[in-house]
């Protein structure tokens, strides 16, 4: 019978998986900072959605709200509004786009379509434009001289597309969260 015999380990294996397991939690301590670094600051994640109250917007009239740096425009608008928005051939718009497509369902599943929510800079350079201006009694760009309608869609002036409707939903008949 052949013997076999275990084998006792010695103070070198003992150093090697020492020095080895010490290395490897060093190399974890100097790469995680270099991950972390990756992930967004509270800031960031603060802005990411906000949640806004409409309930005080009175009808015919509208608020300003900053999400990611940008104003957001939130317009509580007339059924003239509404009907003005509607009747606009949308073949003829620079940036073809319905009034229906522009606007969400609220809590109830029906088109919401007294509210609007647009992100307020112009298309064309950024600028900031007016509210209730223009001869569509939408949005005038005072830069360039682009003018939108209640919808927010471009319909003179330089700007190539329509004023951008952010990611929103409705929490109840008197929220909105953005983002």
């Amino acid at each position: 019978m052949a013997q076999t015999h275990a084998v006792e380990p010695t103070r070198r294996d003992f150093l090697y998986v020492a020095t080895g397991s010490f290395a490897a939690v060093g190399a974890a301590f100097a790469v995680w900072p270099l991950i972390d670094q990756m992930n967004p600051d509270a800031s960031v994640l603060a802005l990411a959605s906000i949640e806004v109250d409409i309930s005080n917007i009175p009808e015919g009239q509208e608020s300003t709200f900053k999400w990611r740096g940008k104003p957001v425009f939130i317009r509580h608008r007339t059924d003239a509004e509404i009907a003005a928005a509607d009747a606009v051939d949308t073949a003829a718009l620079p940036d073809p786009e319905a009034d229906s497509a522009r606007v969400r369902p609220g809590p109830s599943g029906e088109l919401e379509k007294k509210w609007l929510v647009v992100i307020g800079v112009c298309t064309h350079l950024g600028c900031v434009p007016l509210s209730y201006r223009g001869e569509f009694d939408g949005y005038f760009c005072p830069c360039h001289g682009s003018v939108y309608d209640t919808s927010g869609r471009i319909r003179k002036g330089p700007a190539p597309t329509n004023l951008e409707v952010p990611p929103y939903e409705f929490v109840s008949d008197s929220r909105i969260l953005i983002g």
